[in-house]
């Protein structure tokens, strides 16, 4: 898949305004961006080193990071690794019997392309694949 690094962690959080304090004091480094995304999300990010912390928010009890709250509270929910190419890594993926939850990359938070890999078929870890547009 030739992953360069770890992209960022995605955090469930029921709410970015008691979060991103948290974080920010954690941290010790500022919340550099704010975003709504169209998985009834908001994100927060954080950078530490190369990799950056992804705070996410439901914006609907209904969205994916609605459900899982409800379903396992709020905590870590993904793992991103960036990729030259995400729809390459995606189909190498597939070849080697990682069910996909997307086929083709589609448009994600930071203007990045995004896919994510089944966690069915990853040990039970929801796994995205970013890459530049």
């Amino acid at each position: 898949m030739n992953v360069s690094h770890i992209e960022h962690i995605g955090i469930a959080v029921v709410s970015l305004e008691t979060a991103i304090p948290y974080y920010e004091s954690l941290l010790g480094t500022k919340c550099y961006a704010i975003e709504e995304a169209d998985q009834k999300v908001k994100t927060a990010f954080f950078k530490v080193g190369e990799t950056k912390i992804e705070l996410l928010e439901s914006t609907d009890p209904e969205g994916p990071i609605g459900k899982f709250i409800d379903k396992k509270g709020p905590g870590v929910h993904h793992l991103a690794f960036a990729v030259p190419d995400v729809n390459f890594a995606l189909e190498q993926a597939k070849a080697s019997g990682i069910e996909l939850i997307d086929q083709v990359a589609r448009d994600g938070a930071e203007g990045l392309r995004i896919g994510f890999l089944h966690p069915k078929s990853t040990l039970g870890v929801l796994t995205e694949i970013c890459g530049e547009k």
